[in-house]
């Protein structure tokens, strides 16, 4: 799926109505008169399949090698850290991955890191978990960084309330943004001791957790979602021995392929942990693997093939469907000229994606004239992306 004819408003909205942030309006010049309807895009630049990949425990692999293979730069060849694990990759150079946004533009491929502050570090080169320069990184590279407790705690005697509420208040002190997405460690632990987890998770303002249990790892999306104190079920994928042949992958890879022959938006999700050479704790994808699975994905849903999915993070498609099954769309129509009007409800604290895809349905073409400031407007025949 490949739009063209892109129209590119660099900066408009919200100034038409000044008085209201609230509402936007667009203004569509038809070529011809003829019949028309906006309508919301059920994702993000109306693509087929939103594909959530998250590595949990902020392992130092995520920035060496996963990182740069997805945005492009120097995978860091092999890099021991302080467990004698190898945390590093193949050391070639990547030219990034991507899916584009129906306007000839490339995005690339972005997932997500859960992180437990308490091992954050910037001491020794050989650490195996993240700095903060490099979590920084990561996070200005597109990447959501998520709650995991802020010690990875999951024993008896467990202050949930503490690993919740501390490690999003480290992280706000370090990168000045508020996690809203929590997902519950894994470990020895008590049995239910999830349920504890996650109830404090909701207390502490987080919209959505990764459980043990709970709706997915498939969610339809051609509906309005239940997004409200959502818990969801982790689904691992990691490699099993040298995994040589890439099975694991190759599983995976046909569970996309099924979930794309079902010819319906469908939001999936999956979880690992490290993404270096050495296969961490034996719960991670090896890199070879993981440059194998991903690249696979790029060649055959992303920009060079059928351009149909939209590889973002949990908390990117979590807000993208908040915003959408609120947003309200109304058109008025006089002639060749549709004035769009877009109404914005009140968003939550820390909100980060603000975004939301219009389908256009007419016979001819158009033009979108800006009536308002500070948002982004992409556009075609058919589609117009906003960021709000």
């Amino acid at each position: 799926m490949v739009l063209v004819g892109c129209i590119i408003h660099p900066t408009f909205l919200f100034a038409a109505n000044p008085g209201d942030p609230h509402i936007i309006y667009i203004n569509l010049k038809l070529k011809k008169a003829a019949p028309v309807s906006v309508t919301k895009a059920a994702l993000k630049y109306n693509k087929q399949l939103a594909f959530s990949f998250t590595l949990d425990d902020g392992y130092r692999s995520a920035y060496l090698t996963a990182f740069p293979l997805l945005n492009g730069g120097k995978i860091s060849g092999p890099s021991p850290d302080e467990w004698r694990n190898d945390e590093g990759g193949d050391g070639s150079y990547s030219k990034g991955l991507f899916y584009s946004d129906g306007c000839h533009h490339n995005v690339p491929f972005r997932i997500a890191e859960a992180i437990n502050a308490g091992n954050i570090t910037d001491q020794f080169e050989s650490r195996g978990h993240l700095s903060w320069a490099e979590i920084k990184a990561l996070y200005n590279g597109g990447w959501d960084i998520l709650n995991h407790g802020y010690h990875h705690a999951t024993k008896h005697g467990t202050d949930f309330n503490y690993e919740v509420q501390q490690n999003i208040t480290t992280v706000k002190q370090q990168m000045g943004f508020t996690m809203t997405q929590f997902v519950v460690p894994g470990g020895e632990s008590d049995p239910g001791y999830e349920h504890d987890y996650e109830r404090a998770a909701i207390k502490y303002g987080s919209n959505a957790v990764a459980s043990i249990k709970g709706v997915g790892p498939v969610i339809p999306v051609d509906v309005p979602v239940n997004l409200a104190a959502m818990i969801y079920a982790r689904d691992f994928i990691q490699s099993v021995g040298s995994d040589d042949n890439h099975n694991t992958a190759n599983r995976s890879l046909k569970r996309l392929d099924s979930l794309m022959r079902l010819n319906k938006p469908i939001w999936f999700n999956e979880f690992s942990h490290g993404t270096g050479n050495s296969n961490l704790w034996g719960l991670s994808m090896r890199f070879p693997e993981f440059k194998y699975y991903m690249t696979s994905v790029a060649q055959k849903y992303g920009a060079a093939g059928k351009d149909n999915i939209w590889m973002a993070p949990w908390q990117e498609v979590y807000e993208y469907i908040w915003l959408r099954d609120r947003i309200k769309i109304s058109t008025v129509k006089k002639g060749k000229q549709v004035t769009v009007k877009i109404e914005v409800p009140d968003l939550p604290g820390g909100f980060r994606h603000k975004a939301i895809s219009l389908l256009v349905k007419t016979t001819g073409d158009f033009t979108v004239v800006p009536q308002s400031n500070n948002v982004k407007v992409n556009s075609n025949r058919q589609l117009i992306n906003l960021e709000l």
